[in-house]
């Protein structure tokens, strides 16, 4: 019963009934992956899609010269598997970042639960068109974007997914995530040695801080946004 609570919480699932909830039920175990386990990849069988329950993962994809290039962090509700390689078209690796809980759906039994609900079917296409957007910005400040606009925009889209809302605690956002300065240069095609001053400027600028060298940052969600603008 955990399950299909969990499940019904879903934008995806949500508005299904109890007995189709219990038809995933039977076809979403749970799985266990500790941190820097690969859970996809090229080279096994694109046939499952994945939900995180709880945790982390990273998608990535191998460049021309071997590099990884990230292309998202999910966390927990987000998709990845058959979705990711549809909308895409890409090969693309995910790994866990820290000990993750993940579910399973055979994608036979998805394909044919969403063919039987349109509904499911129209929000699946919403996620697909969201995620595509969401690489066409990615790809546009890879290409021509300064390390700088590219860290804020990173950070802009960590902060949508990985900070709770802020207008509670005025305009700071803690990010629900720790990322050390080489996985942020990693993630935007840069090297450590360029974003740390970076990063040590946006922190004089107020756009981040950090309360201990093991903390996560805090996002200023209006200075992010007009920092951004202005790279534009």
């Amino acid at each position: 019963m955990e399950m299909i609570k969990y499940l019904s919480r879903l934008d995806l699932f949500h508005g299904l009934s109890e007995e189709e909830l219990l038809q995933l039920n039977h076809v979403t175990p749970l799985e266990i992956r500790n941190k820097g386990t690969v859970v996809a990849s090229p080279h096994m069988e694109p046939k499952v899609l994945y939900i995180v329950k709880s945790g982390k993962v990273r998608l990535y994809k191998l460049t021309a010269g071997g590099k990884e290039l990230t292309l998202d962090i999910l966390g927990a509700g987000h998709l990845f598997g058959e979705m990711t390689s549809f909308h895409t078209g890409a090969a693309m690796f995910a790994v866990t970042m820290e000990d993750s809980v993940i579910c399973e759906i055979e994608s036979r039994q998805f394909r044919r639960l969403i063919s039987e609900q349109p509904d499911l079917a129209f929000k699946y296409i919403e996620l697909v068109t969201g995620r595509l957007k969401e690489m066409e910005e990615l790809l546009e400040y890879m290409a021509y974007g300064s390390v700088r606009q590219r860290l804020l925009f990173l950070l802009q889209k960590l902060a949508a997914k990985f900070s709770p809302d802020s207008k509670a605690a005025g305009e700071w956002a803690p990010l629900e995530i720790e990322l050390n300065h080489q996985e942020l240069a990693t993630m935007t095609g840069s090297i450590r040695e360029t974003v740390t001053p970076i990063l040590n400027q946006l922190v004089s600028e107020g756009v981040l801080r950090k309360e201990g060298a093991r903390k996560p940052y805090s996002i200023h969600r209006s200075r992010l946004e007009a920092a951004l603008a202005v790279c534009k």
